[in-house]
Formats: C-alpha cells, sequence, structure tokens
C-alpha cells in the first residue's frame, strides 16, 4: 500500500477520534433540541458547563419547560442553583404549577424553599389541594377523674411564605394534641365532651396554633372519641394504698421501739439480779465477820436464821396455792 494512502486513512481515523471526543464533550443533540424548542443556548454556554462541572441536561431540560410555559428564567439563575445542591427541575415544577394555580411565586422564594430541605412542589400542590393530618388518640381527663380519648383529622394547606423556618407536621400534631388534652381537662364532666365533640375542635382552633408553623389550618374535626380508664379512682387506690404501708411501716417502728424498750428492761433487770446475787455472797461472809468482831450475838444469829426460815416456809406456802389454783 502506498505511504500516501496510509497517511490519508491516519488522518481520517485521527478525524473520527477528535469527532467522537468533541460530540462527547459538547452536547450538540442538546443544543439543537434547544433550538427547536425556542430556547436560544449557545454551543459555547454548553461547553461551560462541562467546564464548570455542570450536567447541562439538568440545567437545559428544565428551562426548555420554563420557557415553553412562559417564565421568565435564564441559565444563570438554574446553573447556580444546580451548583448550590439544589433540584433544579422539581423548582422549575413547582413554578409551573404555581402559575397555573394563579399562586405568586419568584424563582428565589422557590429555590429557597428547595435548598432549605422542603420539596417545593408538594407545597405548591398543598396549597391547592390541602392535606388532611391525622393524630393518634390524645388521651385527656376531665375534672370528674374520667379519661377521654379523642381522635383528631387536621385539614392544613402549606403557606409557602412560612416555608423557610416554619415548624412542620408534628409542630401542628403536637400543638392540637396540647389543645385536645386542655379542653378536655377543663370540663367538670366528661359526659359533655361526649354529649358535644364539636366544642373541642372549635376551641383549639380558636387557639390559633398554626402561628409559625408552614401550614395554615383550616379546620379541626374530631374524627373519633371514646371513655378511657377511671384515673380518678386509680389515683385514689394508689393513694390509699401508699398509705397503708405507711401505716404500716410506722406500726412495724413502733414494735421494733417496744421490743427493742422491752429486751433493754430485761437487761436491767437481770443485771441488777446478778448485783443481788453478789449482795447475797458477801452477807455470810460479813456475819461470819461480824460474829468475830462481836458486833453479832449467838441469840441474834439464831433469831435470824428463824425468820429467815419463816420466810422460806411462807414462800413455799404461798407458790403451792398457786399451783393448786392453776390445776383448777
Amino acid at each position: 500500500m502506498p505511504s500516501g494512502m496510509i497517511a490519508i486513512l491516519i488522518f481520517v481515523a485521527l478525524g473520527i477520534i477528535l469527532l467522537a471526543v468533541l460530540l462527547t464533550f459538547v452536547p450538540v443533540a442538546l443544543w439543537i433540541s434547544a433550538l427547536a424548542a425556542g430556547v436560544r443556548v449557545s454551543i459555547f454556554t454548553l461547553i461551560g458547563m462541562r467546564l464548570r462541572r455542570v450536567i447541562p441536561n439538568r440545567v437545559i431540560i428544565p428551562l426548555i419547560k420554563a420557557v415553553k410555559a412562559g417564565l421568565t428564567i435564564n441559565t444563570n439563575q438554574l446553573e447556580s442553583h444546580y451548583l448550590a445542591g439544589g433540584n433544579v427541575d422539581r423548582v422549575v415544577n413547582s413554578l409551573i404549577a404555581a402559575q397555573r394555580a394563579n399562586i405568586e411565586l419568584t424563582f428565589e422564594r422557590a429555590a429557597a424553599i428547595d435548598l432549605a430541605g422542603r420539596d417545593v412542589l408538594e407545597a405548591v400542590q398543598m396549597s391547592v389541594n390541602p392535606k388532611v393530618i391525622e393524630t393518634p388518640f390524645i388521651s385527656g381527663v376531665a375534672m370528674d377523674g374520667i379519661e377521654v380519648k379523642a381522635k383528631a383529622r387536621i385539614t392544613v394547606r402549606a403557606n409557602i411564605d412560612r416555608l423557610v423556618g416554619g415548624a412542620g407536621e408534628e409542630t401542628i400534631i403536637a400543638r392540637v394534641g396540647e389543645g385536645i388534652v386542655s379542653t378536655i381537662g377543663s370540663q367538670t364532666d366528661h359526659k359533655k365532651v361526649l354529649e358535644n365533640p364539636d366544642m373541642i375542635s372549635q376551641t383549639v382552633l380558636a387557639k390559633g396554633l398554626d402561628a409559625g408553623t408552614a401550614f395554615e389550618i383550616l379546620s379541626i374535626d374530631i374524627a373519633d372519641i371514646d371513655i378511657g380508664k377511671n384515673i380518678g379512682a386509680v389515683l385514689q387506690t394508689d393513694q390509699a394504698e401508699a398509705d397503708k404501708k405507711i401505716a404500716q411501716a410506722k406500726a412495724e417502728e413502733r414494735r421494733a421501739m417496744a421490743v427493742a424498750t422491752e429486751q433493754e428492761m430485761r437487761a436491767r433487770v437481770e443485771e441488777m439480779k446478778a448485783k443481788v446475787v453478789e449482795a447475797e455472797a458477801e452477807v455470810p461472809l460479813a456475819m461470819a465477820e461480824a460474829l468475830r468482831s462481836g458486833n453479832l450475838g449467838v441469840l441474834d444469829y439464831t433469831n435470824l436464821k428463824n425468820i429467815m426460815a419463816d420466810t422460806d416456809m411462807r414462800e413455799s406456802i404461798g407458790r403451792s396455792t398457786d399451783d393448786q389454783e392453776e390445776d383448777k
């Protein structure tokens, strides 16, 4: 093969490779689609997006939808929102939905809501079609001690102006639950709550519970109401049981003190008996000493023995009499 032919083939192959790389780097098909849709975007703008690490499809396709819907948005706004980590397609869809629903919503507000982590499209849809939030059973106790359980359905509409920095559904449920508990607790009789459950919804709705939230409460409806336990009776029973345990503890304390006092008295009696025995043991020694020293005569000693014998006899007779009475 001639060298000239080889050079031509090499030149053609390099051209094909260069064209493939160019078509891969420059989204020519997307540029043609934009021109066909009436969106004027230069090819150099698309190349700049590639250099700025922006996926052109994520910006140009939402831009085509916006232009077709009659919105005034440029590529710089969409590209800056993409670089900030936002969802460009969702923001554009929310703007189109807001325009169709005649809701005033600017691109800056929609982008701020999206960057705040909220679904701006869902918020617009909720502004048109309110959402119903159902609470779990919330228990309240009336003044007569009866527990009343109520379940409420809260109809809310998104407040677009307060989506950034506004509280969510959990706050709405918590506030409504607090209102239900306080309303039930302010009633003297639980039957009044059962007879007129609308009183709960009217009282709670009048408190302005949607202040500082991202929603506007349209209505609060009591879906179900039920009777729970007799909390008053349970508390009284628990109090009586606690008083009983306290009384038992005090009685046990008094008994322990009485036992300790008795044991102390017995110890003292035993101590006194020991001292008496010790003193009696010294009597014979003292008498012997008295006899030796002449302080006690023989006659005195004999009289003392007679008295002791007489005393022992009387004690013996007394014990036998007591034993006979016990046998009877």
